[in-house]
């Protein structure tokens, strides 16, 4: 390949996404660095990759939005020449509990992890299938594997990323033919950026930090790290997995 190698990450401007961006930046990456409405946040982070030497465009989209994706993945390929790694990072956290969840909640929740993830995929594999150590990673959650009374549920996110990471394991199968690998990475309770929104209150986190048998929340470096290495090609014979970044937290 005699470009760099071009990388879409959504829900990139701050936390996980912001930096699996910063682990993946240098002379050979050029990163599509997606975000819904933080252009503040996403221009920060392109700075910080082509301060490493890499290559950076912002693009904003609201990936509930039907045709949101096709136009990411086509920003992506149009400036970049290509696309060989897709990272599904964006979503949202909800909370409420299955009895006060509006239709429309659910279809929200659905649809912004779910759907868009379905989309950019589809959108994305013929790129995929033409480029080379072609990558697919989607980051999940715990959420929808942990199911205990002691700690935190998010029901309607729960639904989302459990057919997310069923989707995962599908498009590794149809795209096995063309090397191409498709994985999640699962991350557990992992530290916000300052002033984020936070579904769990602080007094709360410090006490579902406790039931870790690492003892604290983990560092979205620690889960851009496990990205990074599905990314390369030291994982090419890894596709169809789940790989849990949480400290030990039982599920």
């Amino acid at each position: 390949m005699n470009r760099p190698r071009s990388i879409l990450v959504t829900g990139a401007a701050s936390g996980i996404g912001a930096a699996i961006c910063r682990t993946l930046a240098g002379p050979d990456s050029a990163i599509l660095v997606h975000t819904r409405r933080n252009r503040d946040g996403a221009e920060t982070v392109a700075a910080e990759i082509r301060a490493k030497g890499g290559r950076a465009e912002v693009f904003l989209a609201d990936l509930a939005a039907s045709d949101a994706a096709a136009a990411t993945v086509g920003h992506a390929v149009a400036r970049f020449g290509g696309l060989d790694v897709l990272i599904s990072n964006a979503g949202f956290a909800d909370r409420t509990p299955i009895a006060d969840l509006s239709d429309a909640a659910m279809a929200s929740s659905v649809d912004a992890i779910l759907g868009a993830f379905f989309r950019l995929a589809r959108a994305a594999i013929p790129h995929l299938r033409t480029a080379t150590d072609p990558r697919v990673i989607a980051v999940s959650s715990f959420v929808a594997h942990t199911f205990r009374t002691d700690v935190a549920t998010f029901p309607a996110s729960a639904a989302a990323k459990a057919g997310q990471e069923a989707l995962v394991r599908s498009l590794a199968i149809e795209l096995g033919d063309a090397g191409v690998t498709v994985n999640t990475v699962v991350p557990g309770f992992i530290r916000k950026d300052a002033g984020a929104h936070r579904a769990i209150d602080p007094a709360a986190l410090a006490a579902q930090a406790a039931k870790i048998p690492l003892g604290r929340i983990g560092l979205p470096e620690e889960v851009a790290a496990a990205v990074a290495f599905l990314a390369s090609p030291a994982a090419s014979y890894i596709t169809g997995q789940a790989l849990h970044v949480n400290g030990g937290l039982a599920i």
